[in-house]
C-alpha cells in the first residue's frame, strides 16, 4: 500500500487505507503507538493500559501545566 504525507492544518500527517484499518480492527479515534525501528515508522495499536496511563499522564500535566512550564525554562 502506497500513501503520501500530507498537510493537515499546521502539521503533515498520513491518511491511512480503509482496508488497512480494517484489517488491524482499527477505526478513528484509537490509540496507537508511533515508533521508529531501524529507519522504518512502526504503527501499533495501544493496549487498554497504556490508553490509561496516557489520560493520567495528560491529567497531571494539565493539573500542573504552569509548574512543568517553570522546570522546562
Amino acid at each position: 500500500m502506497n500513501t503520501v504525507i500530507r498537510k493537515i492544518g499546521n502539521s503533515e500527517g498520513v491518511i491511512l487505507p480503509k482496508e488497512l484499518l480494517q484489517s488491524m480492527n482499527l477505526k478513528a479515534g484509537d490509540p496507537v503507538i508511533i515508533s521508529e525501528d531501524k529507519g522504518e515508522i512502526v504503527l501499533k495499536k495501544a493496549d487498554d493500559e497504556f490508553a490509561e496511563q496516557m489520560a493520567a499522564a495528560r491529567e497531571i500535566m494539565d493539573r500542573y501545566k504552569v509548574a512543568l512550564q517553570k522546570l522546562a525554562e
